[in-house]
């Protein structure tokens, strides 16, 4: 265990005026609150603080720095309180040691809920002061260094991850020295016997090809200094086991077919000096093509840069070479450490302006203001791994602006990384010039152009082509308000008929001081709920109304055999065919709203009822539209004949399904498959739908090009759910293109 003394030694070696008070003080509190706490290896607890502050050292941070890794744990396990540590060290490092400290007190079900409310908050505190980061890392990489005390199930769990979010975010910060060792160490635990072939096949390798890297060493520092690269410094490096692990899984190669397991970097004085050294390599060997990369020009969002190339070079080995500066290579190592580095508006030697608000931190901070906009725990933590893990390409607005983007982004990801309103409205894109549909992967260096619509509603099935968290979240978000809109507007028509009966004047007022009797949050979705049938119009009208006793609809015989006139909730008088009931013969009867007829609810025995053409199977959002001479029709809420009736509102009728399992029957429901136009495609088809019970009613086939049928299916199916999966399961089949339901 490292000594104070030797902490404090360490720190004034790159900072001689290093506040050596202050290190002591922190040291010896955290020794006394830690006090006979052992860690699972048996070492006193106080070695952990101590090592992280270590690892820190190596990274030349300040005094303020150590002292709060020195603290990290001292809120979360032991007596210590934020008030205490802001009067001993004051409130900047409180501020620190609280952002570090997890939220223990959560009411929340899932383990996954759990860790992503703790990334929340630990990606919060990050944004006010990079320095959280730094020390959870080093935290998170002293953990792993000693993982082997811990049990299979936690090693495994916090290899895992690590490997998801703290090592891609330790390369999203450039800090890819830490971020290699973190891979490392997590693909040692959560793969120990791959992690162990790899490591024997590469020490068999260095063994063969013993001194090959120092002789490519030397060839390439002769030639650069033969062409008056005089300071050029060349070093060479074996790949480490996960690298070549994940080359191998990535591209689906064995490991004798990697050809370029050894990297070397070529370190020179400047800018131009990294171009001189390019062309003098590029004139020597040969190239490989598509291996050039020139992240100078174009930095990596986490400010890196460098020349990247790869050449079949000395003994005709295939070597990736990296050119760069020192300062670059300091960027390379420790990434938004190295700024530390610098003070504020300093100048390196490259010419740049330095800051700590480096390109990282600032990529982080609008990630994470993206990310925090009212999503749930687990996609919070599905949006930051899909954040963190993507490689980046690099993207133009046609004004010229970059906008760097995940691999395998398409133009809609670009539109929300620009801005959400822009997303929202895309219904295309030009791709440097071109119209290209929406679900083009972009390449470096494309131009995009979004073409919008005021009118448009993004659609939900963009969730599934879309690779940032953003543009999900987003998606979810307008798909979520679009189709409350939509069941907020069908209630309220509902909910105005049903007060209209009861003689009552409906208002989103009169509903606010009932809410918290129908279990709403808001006027709108307690209106939404009504429209999805998720609560009775009835039900509002009791809470806004208590004392309201419930009337009935008067059905009388018209005079005509069979005949009844219905007086609908605005008073119209609708003449329905009917059936004669006992009882009802040439007199009153009061026929309740909600009695039962057959699957529906809400309808009167005597009503003639219908579906639609299209269908609808339980499970469906229902709604019955009433006709002076057809009875009464029922739809889907999404079907798009419902549109020529929304100036009617007094032919809606609120209908539910009422079924058991006495009275179950199957119902029909239309589909459309386009398929491939070859011999098998029906044969797979039947056989998908027979392997679930279902059975079909119609079939009609379109031939509607020379490799393509459409397929128009009725089938009969027990209920929405057994629909979904048979759509789902089409939807699997090599031999189908698409498979959708008809609601028209």
């Amino acid at each position: 265990m490292m000594r104070q003394y030797e902490l404090v030694e360490r720190v004034q070696q790159y900072k001689p005026d290093a506040n050596e008070a202050l290190l002591n003080k922190a040291y010896v509190y955290a020794m006394q609150k830690h006090g006979q706490q052992k860690r699972a290896s048996g070492d006193p607890y106080i070695s952990h603080p101590l090592e992280v502050a270590a690892i820190l050292t190596d990274m030349h941070f300040d005094e303020s720095t150590i002292a709060v890794a020195l603290l990290h744990d001292t809120i979360e396990d032991t007596t210590a309180t934020r008030a205490e540590i802001d009067e001993l060290f004051g409130e900047d490092i409180g501020r620190l040691v609280e952002g570090l400290t997890k939220i223990k007190k959560l009411d929340l079900v899932t383990k996954k809920a759990k860790q992503a409310e703790n990334l929340r908050k630990l990606l919060l505190a990050i944004s006010d002061d990079v320095r959280v980061l730094l020390v959870k890392l080093a935290d998170r990489l002293h953990n792993m260094r000693t993982l082997d005390h811990m049990s299979a199930d936690k090693r495994a769990r916090i290899s895992e991850e690590t490997m998801e979010i703290y090592a891609p975010l330790a390369g999203r910060m450039g800090m890819q020295d830490m971020r290699e060792e973190l891979e490392e160490l997590s693909f040692l635990h959560m793969n120990p016997e791959a992690y162990d072939t790899v490591t024997k096949r590469l020490e068999e390798l260095s063994k063969r090809n013993e001194g090959i890297v120092k002789k490519i060493e030397a060839e390439l520092r002769d030639l650069l200094v033969a062409s008056g690269l005089t300071s050029a410094y060349v070093k060479g490096r074996q790949k480490k086991p996960y690298s070549v692990f994940r080359k191998m899984q990535s591209k689906s190669l064995s490991f004798e077919q990697l050809s370029d397991v050894y990297g070397f970097r070529l370190i020179v004085e400047d800018i131009p000096s990294c171009y001189r050294a390019l062309g003098i390599v590029h004139t020597r060997w040969r190239v490989v093509p598509g291996r050039f990369k020139d992240y100078i020009s174009t930095p990596k969002q986490n400010d890196y840069r460098s020349l990247h190339t790869t050449i079949v070079g000395p003994s005709s080995q295939r070597i990736e070479l990296q050119i760069r500066t020192k300062r670059m290579h300091e960027i390379a190592e420790f990434g938004i450490a190295a700024h530390t580095l610098y003070k504020d508006g300093a100048t390196n030697a490259d010419g740049d302006i330095l800051s700590r608000e480096s390109n990282a931190y600032s990529w982080l901070r609008h990630t994470i203001e993206a990310l925090a906009e009212g999503d749930s725990p687990e996609e919070f933590l599905e949006h930051t791994k899909l954040e963190l893990f993507q490689d980046q390409v690099f993207c133009f607005t046609p004004k010229g602006k970059l906008i760097a983007l995940p691999r395998g982004a398409t133009p809609i990801d670009f539109a929300y990384a620009v801005h959400t309103n822009i997303g929202d409205t895309t219904v295309g894109a030009k791709i440097n010039g071109r119209i290209m549909p929406l679900v083009t992967r972009l390449a470096n260096g494309d131009e995009v152009e979004i073409i919008r619509s005021g009118v448009q509603v993004p659609p939900a099935a963009w969730e599934e082509i879309v690779v940032t968290g953003k543009a999900r979240a987003a998606i979810r978000r307008a798909t979520r308000m679009a189709i409350r809109k939509q069941y907020a507007g069908l209630g309220h028509r509902i909910l105005e008929r049903t007060f209209d009966r009861a003689g009552k004047i409906f208002s989103r007022e009169a509903m606010k001081p009932a809410l918290h009797r129908l279990g709403q949050k808001d006027v709108e979705d307690a209106i939404a709920a009504v429209g999805r049938g998720e609560m009775s119009s009835l039900d509002v009208l009791r809470a806004v109304y208590p004392d309201h006793q419930d009337e009935r609809v008067t059905v009388k015989p018209s005079g005509d055999d069979g005949w009844f006139n219905v007086r609908s909730a605005a008073g119209m008088i609708f003449k329905i065919p009917g059936k004669t009931k006992p009882g009802l013969d040439g007199g009153n009867s009061d026929i309740d709203t909600d009695a039962d007829i057959g699957p529906i609810r809400g309808l009167s025995g005597n009503v003639d009822v219908k579906f639609a053409s299209t269908g609808a199977v339980p499970g469906d959002r229902i709604v019955g539209i009433m006709d002076q001479s057809k009875g009464i029709t029922i739809y889907p809420i999404q079907s798009p004949s419902l549109q020529r009736f929304d100036d009617q509102p007094d032919r809606w009728i609120d209908v539910r399904w009422d079924l058991d399992e006495a009275n179950k029957s199957r119902f029909m429901a239309r589909i459309m498959v386009n398929g491939l136009n070859e011999p098998g495609t029906l044969a797979k088809v039947a056989q998908t739908v027979a392997g679930l019970d279902v059975n079909i009613r119609l079939l009609n086939t379109v031939r509607v090009a020379a490799d393509f049928t459409e397929m128009m299916l009725e089938v009969e199916v027990w209920d929405l759910r057994q629909l979904n999966q048979l759509l789902a399961q089409m939807k699997e089949l090599d031999c189908i293109a698409t498979v959708r339901r008809l609601y028209e």
